[in-house]
């Protein structure tokens, strides 16, 4: 389903749920001015076009035991895309690779790893070298602090910003 076939209830429920996935199809039914049931169908609709792909808790790292977070630049071997392949279904299975985007620039991937502390991601990247052989090199830059976290979508043609 695209953008444009999301009518303004369908982006208001994705608005809302964005924010916070356990708000009741009552509260947001009252919100939007839809019954409780045509809500209800929407989020079905919505979770099985795969428009909603996951809802989830987001955790306080620190509480974890896994307060530090590093974005890490890999560069691959040139032009090789089994190693990508690869590397994505190895990736996928590691809980401290918590995204991995494919790039243009500098290098070829940006992951994003959380781990205990240094030394803990010291192993962590030693792992992603060990398994990876087709990683060349990886440039490491340390989170010092959180200015921004979130993984809201704005909807094209929406206003966002809060205001």
């Amino acid at each position: 389903m695209a953008t444009d076939q999301l009518d303004r209830f369908d982006r208001d429920i994705l608005q809302i749920v964005q924010r916070n996935c356990q708000r009741t199809a009552d509260a947001i039914a009252e919100e939007i001015g839809l019954s409780t049931s045509a809500v209800q169908r929407r989020l079905k609709r919505l979770r099985e076009d795969g428009i909603i792909k996951s809802e989830i808790a987001v955790v306080d790292r620190k509480v974890t035991g896994t307060p530090m977070v590093f974005i890490v630049g890999m560069e691959i071997e040139r032009d090789n895309y089994d190693a990508l392949a690869k590397f994505r279904v190895w990736a996928e299975k590691q809980d401290h690779i918590q995204q991995v985007y494919y790039v243009t620039g500098a290098v070829d991937l940006i992951a994003i790893v959380t781990a205990q502390d240094v030394e803990h991601y010291d192993d962590i990247a030693a792992a992603i070298m060990a398994e990876n052989p087709q990683i060349r090199r990886m440039h490491t830059n340390v989170v010092l602090r959180d200015v921004k976290l979130g993984l809201f979508v704005p909807l094209a043609g929406e206003n966002t910003n809060g205001s």
